[in-house]
């Protein structure tokens, strides 16, 4: 009951904007069974990560992500999971150590203006929160950077938050940062593309 009134209200909600980030007590919406049926995150991630790569999670929320790439990578790989919100990356640990798979997962704790790492990664998840991003154009710069040559990143927004037109225009962002669009990715409720460096 309290889940399915945490869908409601999130469904209810006007699109966001960079003022209006997904709140961390609403991460029992993003994070639950019902979901797994419609956005599998391990059918969406094969192919796209492979065991000793790093990976980065852009807005990871609760983790939702982080655990199954934690996993595909592997013992010999990374994941940094980055998040504005700190009580996000609270669950993020806690679920990762129920799980056995911290030591492979870096927590970091972003700042609106910059996502704050160095490492160089091979894949790149945004997963519904690009539409959150006041300068999209500068976060996804930064991404770019911070791909290795042939890395790839996967955009993915809400069709509830982002019409075609807006979906299309952070397409053009990515590219004019300087992506290459690979192909378009079919994720449920979802637009989707998958961009490489």
């Amino acid at each position: 009951m309290i889940l399915g009134f945490l869908l409601i209200k999130m469904l209810k909600e006007k699109p966001r904007t960079h003022t209006c980030v997904c709140p961390w007590w609403l991460a029992p919406s993003l994070d639950n069974p019902l979901r797994r049926l419609i956005q599998d995150p391990d059918r969406l991630l094969s192919g796209l990560v492979s065991e000793g790569q790093a990976a980065l999670g852009i807005g990871c929320g609760p983790g939702y992500f982080t655990l199954p790439l934690a996993r595909r990578v592997g013992k010999g790989g990374q994941v940094v999971a980055i998040d504005l919100q700190r009580e996000m990356l609270e669950i993020v640990q806690q679920k990762a150590t129920q799980a056995g798979l911290l030591d492979r997962i870096t927590l970091h704790n972003a700042k609106p203006e910059t996502l704050g790492v160095r490492e160089h990664f091979d894949f790149a998840l945004a997963f519904w929160m690009l539409h959150e991003v006041p300068d999209q154009g500068a976060l996804l710069r930064q991404v770019h950077d911070l791909l290795k040559p042939g890395g790839s990143l996967l955009v993915v927004e809400p069709r509830l938050h982002v019409p075609a037109w807006a979906f299309q225009k952070t397409v053009e962002t990515a590219i004019q940062a300087g992506f290459t669009l690979t192909r378009p990715v079919k994720v449920s409720l979802s637009r989707a593309v998958l961009f490489s460096r």
